[in-house]
């Protein structure tokens, strides 16, 4: 019984080899398939759409009533953020990216470690206010812009810690490696569902009050330490890559144990880390969507606000499309960088044995 799936598999892996023309056959069906849903997908996503209106009356019913997005596209890219102050939201999100553009200097990537923490602060300012610009309450952020920026901070401060954790469990000190462990299992045996309702329901209970976090801040500080936990099994994995001549090498040239670490194993690491890192950041960027079920208004809260409205009851599958092509093209965009990122870090020179 135990050599039954290896059997089965060579099995049909002879099948496959000996007849060819069955994987021809699964192709043409998808392509058959594809061709037969293509027509009417695109009449009813493009040409008999409704791209401008005041309700779902105004909408054609033989195709996708996209009037609700162009209706609401204010909401769905900022939230309720005050008006006349949508500027600030901009300046914010390229002070995130101004932060993170180190990244594409490939002798200035280290810089990231000092500007991506400097971007997510006048980030956080920005939108907040401070005493040169009006308070706007963490209740008025929300839309897509919600979404990148609690992404991008979340992940900012979730790598360092992620990086302290995963050395922690590398730790020859058995208490620190011990009570890493258990906090890195612990958060990921956890669906982030539950940490989100935690951090809402049983924050204001368990903070002192002397520490105002309301709840959008609340969530961002239980992404974070819910993110570095799986940072951390990412780093320790580039860590254990690292070969022990590099450590010995180092110890050689009369390094101590501490730059041993930080200027060669360290970087080696983090680039062998690199795609597991990359997977991580986007599903940070997805888990945002979660922000909606303790009541934050990312673009699902804001479109699902949307088609409660009288005026656009019905239109659930144009929302849902829309933020799933949202997602779809910022993960898209994220996984093309990263993979750009990946490149420059096989071709940059190496640190000597």
């Amino acid at each position: 019984m135990g050599r039954a799936p290896g059997a089965l598999g060579g099995a049909m892996s002879r099948v496959g080899r000996g007849h060819p023309w069955r994987r021809w056959a699964v192709w043409a069906l998808v392509a058959a398939l594809a061709v037969v849903l293509a027509g009417p997908a695109l009449r009813w996503l493009i040409l008999d759409a409704t791209w401008t209106g005041d309700s779902r009356a105004a909408c054609d019913p033989a195709g996708a009533c996209w009037a609700m997005i162009t209706a609401r596209a204010p909401q769905i890219l900022i939230g309720f953020y005050p008006p006349g102050h949508g500027g600030r939201v901009l300046l914010a999100v390229l002070a995130l990216a101004a932060g993170l553009s180190p990244l594409a200097l490939p002798r200035r990537a280290g810089l990231v470690l000092v500007t991506a923490p400097l971007g997510a602060v006048v980030c956080l300012v920005l939108m907040g206010g401070a005493r040169l610009l009006p308070s706007v309450p963490s209740a008025y952020w929300g839309g897509l812009a919600l979404n990148l920026i609690v992404g991008a901070v979340c992940a900012i401060f979730a790598l360092p810690l992620g990086v302290l954790l995963g050395l922690a469990r590398q730790s020859r000190l058995p208490l620190i490696r011990l009570l890493a462990s258990a906090y890195v299992e612990t958060a990921r045996a956890a669906p982030l569902i539950v940490v989100l309702f935690a951090a809402a329901v049983l924050g204001p209970l368990l903070l002192p009050s002397a520490l105002p976090l309301d709840k959008l801040g609340r969530a961002m500080v239980a992404i974070t330490l819910f993110e570095a936990a799986y940072m951390a099994e990412a780093v320790r994995g580039g860590l254990m890559a690292v070969p022990q001549g590099q450590r010995e090498a180092a110890r050689a040239l009369g390094l101590g144990p501490l730059r041993a670490l930080v200027d060669v194993v360290l970087p080696q690491a983090l680039r062998t880390a690199t795609p597991a890192l990359v997977n991580s950041f986007i599903g940070l960027l997805k888990d945002t969507s979660l922000l909606y079920v303790i009541g934050v208004l990312d673009i699902t809260g804001v479109l699902r606000n949307a088609v409660s409205d009288f005026a656009w009851q019905g239109l659930e599958p144009e929302a849902y499309i829309f933020v799933g092509l949202s997602f779809w093209l910022l993960c898209f965009g994220l996984s093309r960088a990263a993979a750009a990122l990946e490149r420059r870090l096989q071709t940059a020179p190496r640190s000597p044995a």
